[in-house]
């Protein structure tokens, strides 16, 4: 795990949108795995302005989400389908056939999820996959007490992610109480993770999940066991790394990093 300090959020987000087109540029095929929140939808901005502006080729990209609520058709405004959709795919030219989430709607939740894991395999699995990180360490919806050798599957959303995602609701009663995710296992399976984090809301639960032990109560402290992941991460959600002399450094001086380095 690396971690890499910026001044400002909007100086955090470019960085990782830089990274992921940088990657897209290297391999035109990339298989990408996406996720949802408010702090992507900056990243997403950023993509699609590559996209518009700079030729960003997305026509051969392959994308998997994270999750999906349990019980919303994809056509629903709070499904995170939409959500893609608007924030992303209708502002670049992805074959929405190559874009997939869980189906929310599905028949049978369980075998939709076995499928889910089965898709990404026959894609060759997950080459670069972005992360946030939830009030309480979640990374998906793999909320407190995920096995870290979990897949895709149904998980019972806590109290505290129902309530901070409500608001994302018109009736706030209508948002669901389960969600498909990927597993913890099927997130460290991925070639490369970038994870985003930013504002001074996160400063706690991040130093926790860089700095503290492996749990599965805080699934985000999984990365650590990942080769190759990346926490971008800005001033204020630093602010209680203890480490954070050693991470500035590193990112000044690999040579990995120069060209980063506006």
């Amino acid at each position: 795990m690396e971690v890499i300090i910026q001044n400002k959020t909007e100086d955090a987000c470019h960085l990782t949108a830089r990274l992921i087109a940088d990657a897209i540029r290297i391999k035109p095929n990339l298989v990408l795995g996406l996720a949802t929140g408010r702090t992507m939808e900056a990243v997403y901005g950023m993509l699609a302005k590559m996209h518009q502006e700079e030729g960003l080729d997305f026509s051969r990209v392959i994308t998997f989400n994270l999750d999906e609520y349990i019980g919303l058709e994809p056509e629903d405004p709070c499904s995170y389908r939409t959500y893609m959709n608007e924030q992303l795919f209708n502002h670049i030219n992805i074959n929405m056939a190559n874009t997939h989430l869980p189906l929310g709607n599905a028949e049978d939740p369980d075998a939709e999820c076995a499928a889910y894991d089965k898709k990404i395999a026959d894609a060759g699995g997950i080459d670069l996959q972005l992360l946030g990180i939830g009030r309480t360490g979640h990374i998906g919806f793999n909320e407190p007490l995920s096995a870290l050798r979990s897949r895709t599957r149904c998980k019972a959303l806590t109290p505290g992610t129902i309530e901070q995602n409500a608001p994302l609701f018109d009736d706030p009663k209508r948002i669901p109480r389960r969600a498909m995710t990927m597993g913890v296992g099927t997130i460290l399976e991925s070639k490369r993770c970038l994870m985003l984090v930013t504002n001074a809301e996160k400063a706690d639960i991040l130093a926790k999940a860089v700095e503290g032990p492996i749990t599965s109560m805080i699934s985000a402290t999984a990365m650590q066991l990942h080769e190759h992941c990346t926490v971008i991460v800005d001033e204020e959600a630093a602010a209680n790394l203890e480490q954070k002399e050693y991470y500035n450094w590193v990112f000044a001086n690999e040579p990995e990093w120069e060209k980063y380095q506006d």
